[in-house]
């Protein structure tokens, strides 16, 4: 899903690559460079619309503002395309790692987080980023996004375990996924338990109920075990009586939670692997 392209998301990324005031502070330059951005903007079709490329003298904000603001009035798809690739290499350049020659800097990073929570995405420290509300994505695209939200939650991050805008625990946005995926559909009346079940078992996945064959693949045992501890994360996001797909409550400490998070984020990575192994 794309960034929406508009005056404030315009404004942000340039200012994650402006730094004309490091410049002038006696700083040096920092990556991206006006190479790189050339081999962007050259990537998505947009030489015409660059001013470095037209003969003129610009800095590489102004060089940005000016392509970006063309695109969203002529090609507003290939604009987001090359948001995307800009804030991919400001990642890859270290733009958000303090302690980076290449690093943004806090500011610019508090206000790119502003403009993309009001857009619908979040943005992490460390640069990824991706929408909030997963309603009307799928296929490949919705697999990239829950992809993203479990790399998240097995770093620990509490609002990748609860899909902002959809009400589902991860775990369960991607077992419906996997079953729509593979059959088209998903039973929305079915448990956790049941549903996660039927996933695992859609992907040729072993689950407790079923005993151990002589000479079965040892991953077979993990799969019980991922499988276990996924209903037990689930148990405990409900333990205080929240109900599904809600923050968790004061009765769960800190060390169950962060660990209950962190379950999520492997199983559904892990669903998530297999889905694309089958489709190979």
């Amino acid at each position: 899903m794309l960034l929406p392209l508009n005056d404030a998301i315009v404004a942000v990324v340039c200012q994650l690559i402006d730094d004309s005031t490091a410049k002038r502070a006696g700083g040096d330059f920092r990556e991206p460079t006006h190479s790189d951005i050339e081999f962007l903007v050259n990537k998505f079709g947009l030489a015409a619309l660059d001013p470095k490329q037209q003969g003129q003298q610009v800095g590489k904000a102004k060089r940005v503002r000016a392509i970006l603001h063309e695109t969203m009035v002529g090609d507003e798809e290939a604009g987001a395309r090359l948001v995307h690739s800009l804030l991919i290499k400001v990642r890859a350049c270290g733009g958000f790692r303090k302690g980076s020659d290449n690093y943004v800097g806090d500011e610019a990073i508090a206000n790119a987080k502003s403009a993309f929570d009001s857009e619908g995405f979040w943005l992490a420290e460390d640069g990824t980023f991706g929408a909030k509300v997963l309603d009307g994505l799928k296929g490949p695209e919705m697999t990239a996004a829950l992809r993203l939200y479990a790399l998240r939650a097995q770093r620990g991050s509490e609002d990748a375990a609860l899909l902002m805008g959809t009400g589902k625990d991860l775990m369960e946005a991607t077992a419906a996924h996997v079953l729509t995926t593979i059959a088209g559909r998903y039973p929305e009346s079915a448990n956790f338990k049941a549903l996660l079940g039927m996933a695992f078992t859609s992907l040729g996945l072993a689950v407790p109920e079923q005993d151990a064959e002589p000479g079965e693949p040892p991953a077979k045992e993990l799969e019980r075990g991922l499988f276990t501890a996924a209903c037990g994360a689930n148990k405990l996001r409900n333990k205080g009586g929240t109900g599904h797909g809600r923050p968790w409550t004061v009765n769960v400490g800190a060390a169950e939670a962060k660990a209950a998070i962190e379950v999520a984020g492997a199983v559904s990575a892990y669903l998530l692997d297999k889905l694309q192994a089958r489709a190979r």
